[in-house]
Order: structure tokens, then sequence, then C-alpha cells
């Protein structure tokens, strides 16, 4: 399916975000505050990275609910090895392996033994989280070195080092999307697979390869996560898939495959960071939030749907 530069999605994301800035001002004055709003990106960080590479993977028709785990048992990897005396980028060399594995290993299975993205991706969710709480023994791992606890609270001309990193993965994949034959045939797998392995496209090379760096970036955002608590938490990233795919049908990516783009997931992103900063501000409880996402993300849901159905029809 063709890629738009700027789609209806987007604008209708843009609009959204724009809406949602200015009802948050109005609501608390502070809101537009530069410290709330730097406090804001820092919070979108971790999940903006997570549904980078969710977004990659639902342009080719399925999904990863591994995601979380996958953050948990690459910080707790990374923790472990700082903990033993390991130097600070062999510890983290170390969880971005762990990422592209897991991320590997869930697209052999889509890919290569045709399971259902949904069930392979749930199965290694469990396993990773299993193993994660296993080797922790239910204990959080802090007091990381210096060298590793910057990459979470340096600042580079006033703009926080995770958001940086955040902004230059995005133009990564930005880049690879709309210039590489890998974008290319991603959009191509996701609107029709079999035309697309038809036509000669090694269709399980990219879907795996979609897997992978989706892997890869939830191993970043565990790095991101540990250097800003300065701590591994076996628990950490729990419905965090959620919030990534929640991101990326905001956005305006089709959960069907072969639409969308990546600074649609990354509007999507900041919404959902957005909404949580203002509830914050108004003293609403995590639990309402959770319900406030989830009808946010069923509205998004909805909108994807009669969209492509209107789609369907005009073809």
């Amino acid at each position: 399916m063709k890629k738009l530069k700027f789609n209806a999605s987007n604008m209708g994301a843009l609009m959204v975000l724009i809406v949602l800035i200015i009802a948050m001002s109005i609501i608390n004055s502070s809101f537009l505050s530069r410290a709330n709003l730097v406090n804001v990106m820092q919070q979108i960080t971790v999940n903006a990275l997570i549904a980078s590479g969710m977004t990659i993977v639902v342009l080719t028709g399925g999904i990863d609910l591994s995601v979380g785990s996958v953050m948990a048992i690459s910080g707790l990897v990374m923790g472990k090895l700082m903990q033993n005396g390991a130097n600070a980028l062999v510890a983290i060399l170390a969880g971005l392996a762990i990422g592209i594995l897991i991320g590997l290993i869930n697209g052999i299975l889509v890919a290569q033994f045709k399971l259902q993205p949904m069930i392979a991706t749930l199965g290694t969710m469990q396993i990773a989280r299993g193993i994660t709480l296993t080797l922790a023994q239910g204990r959080t791992i802090s007091g990381f070195p210096q060298g590793f606890r910057w990459i979470g609270n340096v600042t580079f001309l006033s703009i926080p080092v995770q958001v940086i990193l955040m902004v230059s993965i995005y133009i990564s994949i930005f880049y690879l999307l709309k210039y590489r034959k890998l974008g290319r045939y991603i959009y191509s797998i996701g609107g029709n697979e079999e035309s697309t392995r038809l036509s000669g496209i090694n269709v399980t090379k990219y879907k795996i390869t979609a897997y992978v760096i989706c892997g890869f970036n939830a191993a970043i955002a565990a790095i991101i996560y540990c250097a800003k608590l300065n701590s591994a938490v076996p628990t950490a990233g729990e419905g965090y898939e959620m919030d990534a795919v929640a991101s990326t049908v905001i956005g305006g990516t089709s959960l069907l495959g072969g639409f969308g783009s990546i600074w649609g997931t990354l509007m999507g992103a900041m919404i959902i960071g957005i909404i949580k900063n203002g509830l914050n501000l108004m003293g609403v409880s995590a639990y309402l939030q959770k319900v406030v996402i989830g009808v946010i993300l069923l509205i998004a849901v909805l909108v994807d749907s009669f969209r492509m159905r209107t789609m369907s029809k005009k073809k």
C-alpha cells in the first residue's frame, strides 16, 4: 500500500494533540511550563521507543505482546552484569542482544512456523517474564555505575539525552521506512502478503527483521528505564505492550497492516503521555487513568476499522 507523506490519520492525531495541549493548559496553568513539558517528554520516552518497534511489526499485519517482558529481562540482564562488576558498555550490549534474540524467536515463530502473532508473542511474553522473575527472585537490582546512569539523567543543551536518543531512533526508522527497500517491503507485506511473496520478495526474511527491530527497540527502552530509576525491576514493563499498541493505533497505523507512519506513532505516544500528565495534575488515580487509556484505545480501533472499510469500498 502506498505510503503517504502526511495522511488523514496523521492529521487526526495532530489535531487531537493540539486540542489536548490547549485543553490541559486551560485546566492547569502549569501544564505549559518548561519544567512540565520536559517532564512529559521524559515520561513518554520509554513508551515511544517500544511503540516505534511495535509500529514496524503492526505495519506487517502482526503484533508483539512480548515487548514489556523483553524490556524487563533486558534490564535485569544488564543489572545482573553490572552488579557482578561488568563494564556498563558490556552490560548494555548484552541487554540489546537479549532484545534481538527474543525478537528473532518471535519472528521465526510467526514467519517461519506460521503461528498467529498474538499467540506466539503471548507465549514468549510469559516465558521471558517467568525467566526474569526467576533470575531476580523477586528482588530489585540497584546501584549502577555513573557511566550508565547518565543516559537517563543527563541533559545536552537543556534537552534530556533520553529524549535525544528517542528522536534519533524515530528519524532512523522514518529513513528505513521511506527510503530503504526494507520499508517498502514491510508496507507491501502488510498490504497484501501473498502478492508480495508472488512478486519474489522474501517475506519470511523481512517479517523476521520487523520483529528483531521491535525487540531491539524494547531493549533500548530498558536501558533508559533502568538508567532513570538506577535499578532493574523484575516487574518492569507490565502493561507496556498495551500502551505501545495504543500509541500505534491512535497515531493512525492500521492493525490490519500496510497503512500508517512512524510520526503518527510519536504523536500517539505524546497524546497518551499528555493525558496521563494532565490526569496526574488533576489528581486522578492511576487506576482510573487505565480506564481512560482503554477507552481511547477502543475508540482508535473503531476509527481504524471504519477507515479501512471506507478505503476498501473506494477500491
